[in-house]
């Protein structure tokens, strides 16, 4: 009752109100609505910048939450740097080991004075009574002196020394690191005494001097001291390989000077003193793979091949073409023959054995046709080469083995003829078969293993010579030709090559160490003024919260530290295997390791050992390095082309990597670096290297400024996790001899359509390769690319613009006979975004298919 009345009230009200008072009172009222709303809309907003707010500051406290992650890793990774600090600075008090370095030379100064010596006393010479150590230093760096052959001459007046050997051997070893024009200082003397051939020039004397070497002059030279001590004298073959012309010092007085030839008898041969070389039959320096043939198939047309001719003494003497006097060896050889000796029945035998019932073909010839000049003296007492050096190439190159046959005289441990044979032997591929091996020395048998190469039968096996000849499998056959070539192209194919060679193996007899391997200098992109602008803080990509490992300043890996044990340890490796004895290296990848418990007893300077030697998982495997090798760094190499920006962020992307040394940009482009680009401060110095032209092969120059022995070489697109490269490093250090990388490809056999290698970059279950794009390598493999690969290999990368990636993997896989290493399941690496490469032009491929093709022919 009341509600109603006040409802009627209240419309009375409005009821009794003037139109004017009701339309003030509605307008209030709608003042009011506008107010209350506008009151409730800035509540609203008030409230959305309430929430923005507290949404920010959740923000704010889940960043602090992370940086305090962050920080508490920094804060690991410098309690396990501080660590690894103190390890490292408690080693160095306790370390009693002196700087290493390459060996300085320490030099006499006087020369050699004169000594009395009687030529009876040379038949007894041996590197204890005829050698003058004391010339020779350990720290010395072998200093040798050549007489110059065209002031120093020892040779009688009709005869003259072989104009290519006088100038190609003066020419090599003026090359050669050792050489010094200081003859007070030098170690050693080298003098050319020939290949002594009859003078044909018009002003020749009318006097005839039967023998060529002139021994007086010999004795006067300069620096002979009396006796001829620290003497080498340099008797190479070329043109004549009869065995007067190549063993003219035989009853000379030489004194005590070391005799070099490729001729020698068993009375006069000195072992361990003198040194047999093979001729001088190649060019005198350059790549000679062109000459050889291929390695495969294994087994070739001819199981067994030989060509030559013996002139025994009767029909040399009934050809009235000497009438020098008849020394033992031709008696014996006489006797032999009245014997009907062990030579007649080889001969009948292997005559016997071709015409046999066999699968198997030879090439057996036992006359030379055309016949050999009968006038040709001092061939009488070793079987002649029939034919032309093309001609025997030939047949050579069909031929499985090859027999070879020692002289009939036994008085000779060696002759010119027999060493011509091996040279073109290994170098067409044919793997050499001598029979009478045990009556006979090879070239530089000091240091060459011989019996990987060369089959050694005594005559009287020649029964069985079959038998064994077909026992050999396929996968010895190619290893015995490949060792072959390895010692031909190294110490036989080129005269610079023996010249070295006989450098190195008295170098080595003596203990001295090689020269120090020549390194690339790293001349900056920067001028001496001009200072890189560097970038503001970098905010790093988000990497896994764990740490890989700890921050330390820049470690170079120790160099030079078996100086005088390599020779020792390795000796067989280097001259055998690596096939190379001419140079020194700071590290090697096949250096040996400590055995597992040495390491913590006694020899635990450097290394790392995971828990202290207990293992463990994640914390513990992260601050310790462990393995078999002690703590070691790594440089990072990057091949770049006016590519800045992609640079820039590559380099960013390495703050702080754990065990890196340095970076080192190769700036290919002959442009330099624009002045206002920003380089970041990634920790660690970032050297940028001017190239002095644009090649792939830069990418391998063994820079000075590496101061590890790793070295990971990466693209300038590349995209890498740190997780990954730590992985890959860690792998690394246990296959140091290996290619250890990132990118797999494969390279397939074509037997469709071309019958040859195709590159293949699918996806794959098998691999053959890895990509240096991406890949872990020792420094050692950069010089060897830089100083040891063909020059061809290198020429066709940069023909290509391509393929110096194939090249390493040929390069390592050479010398080990092993294959790279694929870490983690990447297949690419390239950054997403990143401008297209050279490697995306389908020419790439083909051309990757030529490179393979070409380097396996190398």
């Amino acid at each position: 009752m009341d509600m109603h009345r006040t409802r009627l009230e209240a419309f009375d009200d409005f009821t009794s109100m003037k139109a004017s008072d009701l339309k003030f009172r509605i307008e209030e009222m709608l003042r009011i609505k506008v107010s209350v709303s506008n009151e409730l809309r800035d509540l609203e907003a008030k409230r959305q910048r309430l929430q923005l707010e507290v949404s920010g500051f959740n923000q704010k406290i889940d960043d602090l939450k992370q940086e305090l992650i962050h920080q508490q890793t920094d804060l690991d990774r410098l309690k396990m740097s501080l660590v690894q600090a103190q390890a490292a600075h408690r080693e160095a008090i306790e370390r009693n080991t002196p700087e290493l370095a390459p060996p300085r030379r320490i030099l006499i100064n006087s020369l050699p004075t004169n000594l009395k010596f009687t030529s009876s006393e040379s038949s007894s010479c041996r590197m204890f009574n005829c050698f003058d150590h004391s010339r020779c230093a350990l720290t010395s760096g072998f200093p040798i002196y050549l007489y110059d052959p065209d002031v120093f001459s020892v040779i009688n007046p009709t005869w003259d020394i072989d104009g290519f050997l006088k100038t190609t051997i003066k020419q090599t070893l003026g090359y050669n690191a050792h050489l010094t024009s200081n003859p007070a200082e030098a170690c050693i003397y080298i003098l050319l005494i020939g290949e002594a051939l009859p003078s044909n020039s018009p002003g020749s004397s009318h006097q005839v001097f039967p023998h060529p070497l002139h021994v007086k002059k010999l004795h006067s030279l300069p620096y002979w001291g009396g006796d001829g001590r620290n003497h080498i004298l340099l008797n190479l073959s070329r043109r004549d390989l009869s065995i007067n012309s190549s063993n003219m010092l035989d009853n000379s007085d030489t004194g005590r000077a070391i005799i070099v030839q490729s001729t020698f008898l068993r009375s006069q041969y000195r072992p361990g003193f003198d040194i047999i070389v093979p001729p001088i039959l190649g060019p005198p320096g350059g790549d000679v793979w062109q000459e050889c043939a291929s390695m495969v198939p294994a087994r070739r047309k001819y199981l067994l091949s030989f060509q030559g001719e013996i002139k025994t003494t009767k029909s040399l003497s009934s050809s009235g073409s000497t009438s020098r006097p008849i020394d033992d060896a031709e008696i014996d050889l006489e006797r032999v023959e009245d014997e009907n000796n062990l030579d007649n029945f080889i001969v009948q035998h292997l005559n016997d054995m071709t015409t046999g019932v066999t699968m198997d073909k030879f090439f057996i010839q036992f006359e030379c046709i055309p016949a050999t000049d009968d006038s040709v003296r001092g061939k009488l007492l070793d079987w002649t080469l029939c034919g032309t050096e093309s001609s025997r190439k030939e047949i050579l190159k069909d031929s499985t083995f090859v027999l070879i046959l020692a002289p009939s005289n036994s008085s000779f441990v060696t002759t010119s003829s027999i060493q011509a044979r091996i040279y073109e032997a290994l170098r067409s591929g044919a793997i050499p078969v001598i029979l009478g091996g045990d009556q006979i020395y090879l070239s530089y048998n000091e240091v060459i293993a011989w019996r990987r190469a060369v089959l050694f039968l005594p005559k009287a096996r020649v029964t069985e010579m079959h038998f064994l000849l077909r026992a050999i499998p396929d996968n010895d056959l190619l290893f015995m030709r490949r060792q072959g070539r390895l010692i031909w192209e190294r110490y036989m194919a080129t005269a610079q090559g023996a010249a070295d060679t006989i450098v190195a193996s008295i170098r080595d007899r003596l203990g001295i160490p090689a020269v120090p391997a020549i390194q690339s200098p790293s001349p900056s992109v920067f001028n001496e003024t001009f200072v890189p602008i560097k970038s503001d803080a970098i905010v790093a990509e988000p990497e896994a919260e764990e740490s890989l490992g700890p921050l330390e300043p820049p470690y170079p890996s120790p160099v030079f530290k078996r100086n005088y044990t390599i020779m020792l340890i390795h000796g067989h490796e280097i001259w055998n295997e690596w096939v190379n004895p001419f140079y020194l290296y700071p590290q090697l990848p096949f250096d040996t390791v400590l055995s597992s418990d040495a390491k913590f007893v006694g020899s635990e300077v450097g290394f790392r050992p995971i828990g202290k030697g207990a293992g463990g998982a994640g914390k513990e495997f992260s601050e310790s390095l462990g393995g078999n090798y002690p703590r070691e760094q790594f440089t990072i190499v990057i091949l770049t082309y006016e590519r800045e920006q992609v640079l820039i962020n590559s380099l960013a992307r390495l703050y702080g990597l754990p065990y890196l040394n340095k970076v080192l940009v190769v700036w290919n482009s002959p442009k330099p670096p624009i002045e206002d680009l920003r380089w970041p401060d990634i920790g660690v110095p970032v050297v940028v290297i001017k190239a002095l032209r644009n090649s792939l092969n830069n990418r391998f120059l063994p820079f000075d400024t590496i101061e590890t022995e790793a070295v990971l070489s990466v693209d300038d697109d590349a995209h890498l996790r740190h997780d990954e490269i730590m992985f890959g490093f860690r792998v690394w250090r246990e296959h140091r001899d290996r290619v250890v990388g990132f990118p797999g490809r494969y390279h397939a056999w074509d037997q469709n359509f071309h019958n040859s290698w195709n590159y293949n970059s699918n996806y794959s279950c098998e691999l053959s390769m890895v990509l240096t794009g991406a890949a872990f390598i020792h420094k050692h493999y950069m010089y060897l690319y830089t100083n040891w690969l063909p020059q061809a290999i290198r020429d066709k990368v940069d023909e290509y613009m391509n393929c110096e990636d194939i090249a390493m993997n040929f390069l390592v896989s050479h010398l080990t006979r092993k294959p790279p290493v694929k870490v983690t399941s990447r297949w690419t690496f390239r950054c997403p975004g990143c401008p297209v490469s050279l490697s995306e032009d389908d020419t790439h491929f083909q051309e990757r298919h030529k490179c393979i093709n070409f380097f396996a022919q190398v």
